[in-house]
């Protein structure tokens, strides 16, 4: 067992010496957030952690490891196929690639958590594999006032991903929910679009950023995740999921 450990150490020891972040790059995302409220940056990521991620994804799927996506939480979670179509994986450490994934994410957690004193609490992602096809219509990733997802991030794990490819992040113009939520039919004003290529980050604002998921043509790889304020009750932390 302790040398399983040990190699379980030494590959992330290696992992984490090959993939540091770069801090100018962190502030280029911080000032957008500020500024226009999203970021997406190529190759934010090292190859070598996409790779290893990419490899643990696919490790995952050829084990039967992924679920069907679904929308809401906990009582009001339901499966709509209609509404999107990728197979999930939560992160939980598992794998070196996993664990630095992570580590990385904490620490661009403390940065904008210095810059913009927001109070980000925690960091938690799943892999999303879409097959040709699927899409995940418009939405926004949490309802004003009723959930503590603060930012989102999409990273993407594709190599050589084609023009004609399909599969791009939409991200529209910030539009405030109404009271009863957001509005997905409402015209609204396209700002960009992110080419799902390795080692792309996007981050947006959770609350105000429709976004949606085009029908991908090939199979697509990322990993959604989510910084989080806490959203305890009664001394009670509320669970990343």
């Amino acid at each position: 067992m302790s040398t399983v450990i040990d190699d379980f150490d030494r590959e992330v020891q290696a992992l984490l010496a090959a993939s540091p972040l770069n801090p100018e790059r962190i502030d280029v995302l911080i000032e957008d957030l500020i500024h226009q409220g999203f970021s997406h940056q190529r190759d934010f990521f090292s190859s070598a952690l996409i790779d290893a991620l990419l490899s643990d994804l696919e490790r995952l799927e050829a084990h039967d490891a992924l679920t069907s996506a679904g929308i809401g939480r906990r009582q009001e979670h339901q499966l709509a196929s209609s509404v999107r179509g990728d197979a999930i994986r939560w992160l939980n450490r598992e794998s070196p690639a996993q664990q630095v994934y992570l580590q990385r994410l904490d620490e661009l957690r403390e940065e904008i958590n210095r810059a913009l004193f927001i109070g980000l609490f925690e960091f938690e992602a799943h892999f999303a594999r879409y097959p040709p096809g699927a899409f995940y219509k418009r939405h926004v990733d949490s309802f004003q006032g009723r959930a503590n997802r603060v930012i989102s991030t999409v990273t993407y794990l594709n190599r050589d991903w084609p023009i004609d490819g399909g599969g791009e992040m939409v991200l529209f113009e910030s539009q405030q929910q109404g009271p009863d939520g957001f509005d997905p039919h409402a015209p609204i004003r396209e700002m960009t679009r992110v080419h799902p290529e390795a080692g792309t980050l996007a981050c947006f604002l959770s609350d105000t950023a429709p976004h949606e998921v085009l029908p991908t043509r090939l199979p697509r790889a990322s990993i959604a995740g989510w910084f989080r304020r806490n959203a305890s009750v009664n001394g009670v932390v509320d669970p990343a999921r």
